[in-house]
């Protein structure tokens, strides 16, 4: 039977503008979700265009990682991580997007982060964008709605190539940029983490306006993919994606074709990075609509030659599709409705072992490319016990069935998944709600909502757990 890697790649994944803190230290400039306010399940972040007086703004200290991140790594490398994803803050390095010349502090501190990493014998997987878009390209160019973002993007993706070459192996262009699709009404909360622009102020022709964003996000994708093959050919570039498998609510044929169309929408830009061209589908679909995104012969060639080496999923739960009255029903996150059959997280995110090993197979069935689990984990509210540590059970319950049926893909359904990079292996802001009592860490950090806290670190029970499982490679679970 087919068994886990030898050099499997366990780990977590982090992004600066959840943890980093110092927003304005190091020369850094303003992006997006410095302007994003704290929240809560129940009352959403405010993305301000001014950072307000007597407002808070989590990403300005974060968990201070950008002071911290000697001691944070040395912990990773006590739990034996075999891996760690993080981003680069664009505006650490060009701090308006446009500048002639890169932040060199920028580029120390991660030249510095990364050393850390390989000190620790953890292998850097460097993700170029995760909502970290400077701000002065949405008020100065529009955001992605000009295609001008594509060639500062491309001259921030060489700094840091050239930067990093030779230490770093594993390159991600984009993370969960499928959030943004002409043919769903978008939230604010996702058009603006990706591209900094509320989807309630779009003017003119919104569903157009959705289609360029994305399309310019995936062709700088591909461009991107291609440039970093030139300039490190040794190198591998994926794109990680935030996929939600949905199902029909019952076999009606009707549900069946509305739920394989809700979740196959997500695939888009898969296919564009994956198959060497932007799916004519999805061009036909646009001249529906009268849509223009403006593919160019040019752009055709990039596609033909940005193909992905390895696709990254982000793995929360699944969905199920709407239906004829569901809408009297409970929402969930994506647009379905809750799923009865499943528990439900704090959150109220459905918690679905099972659905891992669908999207593991349906995807590499799809493309026969090596997929990384780069973010799988469960938020919920801990409690320092009175000896002072986390008792974290249910983390533990929930990460050991959702890995048993990543063994199930990779063992009996022969899917090629070379690495689990879990969410967030340290507590952080979340980005969805801007709070710090919605924990995902197998450490602890001691920061509250309110701002109180001395920022200790401490570990929780599932960090022995978790240390246990790298150091028998998934066996002992």
């Amino acid at each position: 039977m087919t068994k886990l890697a030898k050099d499997f790649l366990w780990g977590g994944s982090i992004a600066a503008h959840q943890l980093e803190g110092a927003w304005q230290e190091g020369g850094k400039g303003p992006a997006i979700m410095d302007y994003a306010t704290s929240g809560s399940a129940d009352t959403p972040r405010e993305y301000t265009k001014e950072i307000e007086e007597g407002r808070r703004y989590p990403s300005h200290e974060g968990i201070d990682f950008y002071h911290r991140y000697k001691e944070d790594i040395a912990l990773f490398g006590e739990m034996g991580f075999k891996s760690l994803r993080i981003s680069i803050d664009w505006s650490r390095i060009y701090p308006n997007g446009d500048d002639d010349e890169p932040n060199a502090a920028g580029i120390a501190f991660y030249q510095s982060v990364v050393d850390e990493l390989l000190k620790h014998n953890i292998e850097p997987i460097i993700t170029l964008y995760h909502f970290e878009l400077p701000m002065n390209l949405v008020t100065k160019y529009d955001s992605w709605k000009n295609r001008q973002l594509i060639e500062f993007y491309l001259n921030f993706v060489e700094t840091m190539v050239q930067a990093l070459k030779g230490k770093v192996k594993y390159w991600v262009t984009f993370n969960e940029m499928n959030h943004i699709d002409p043919q769903t009404e978008a939230s604010d909360m996702f058009t603006y983490i990706l591209a900094g622009l509320k989807y309630s102020e779009l003017e003119g022709n919104k569903k157009e306006v959705l289609a360029v964003i994305g399309y310019n996000m995936t062709l700088a994708g591909v461009k991107a993919t291609r440039l970093i093959h030139q300039l490190d050919p040794a190198s591998k570039v994926g794109c990680v994606f935030g996929i939600t498998p949905t199902y029909p609510v019952n076999c009606d044929p009707v549900n069946v074709l509305n739920a394989f169309k809700e979740m196959d929408r997500d695939f888009y830009q898969i296919d564009a990075m994956c198959n060497g061209e932007f799916p004519e589908y999805k061009l036909k679909e646009y001249q529906d609509l009268k849509i223009e995104v403006g593919l160019t012969k040019e752009d055709k060639q990039d596609f033909a030659e940005g193909q992905l080496d390895f696709i990254g999923m982000n793995y929360y739960m699944t969905d199920v599709a709407r239906y004829k009255g569901s809408e009297e029903e409970e929402g969930s996150l994506f647009g379905g409705v809750q799923n009865p059959f499943l528990e439900k997280s704090v959150w109220g995110w459905g918690v679905d072992p099972i659905g891992l090993r669908y999207l593991l197979n349906y995807t590499y069935r799809r493309y026969g490319l090596p997929i990384i689990i780069c973010e799988n984990g469960l938020g919920a509210v801990d409690k320092v016990g009175l000896d002072g540590i986390v008792h974290d059970d249910y983390r533990i319950d929930f990460l050991q069935k959702h890995l048993s049926e990543l063994k199930k893909a990779v063992e009996e359904d022969k899917v090629d998944c070379f690495g689990y990079l879990m969410w967030g292996p340290i507590d952080l802001v979340s980005a969805t709600t801007g709070e710090m009592k919605k924990r995902y860490g197998f450490i602890y950090v001691d920061k509250h909502d309110d701002g109180t806290g001395n920022l200790s670190r401490s570990r929780k029970d599932s960090f022995y757990w978790y240390k246990n499982l790298i150091e028998t490679n998934g066996e002992d679970l």
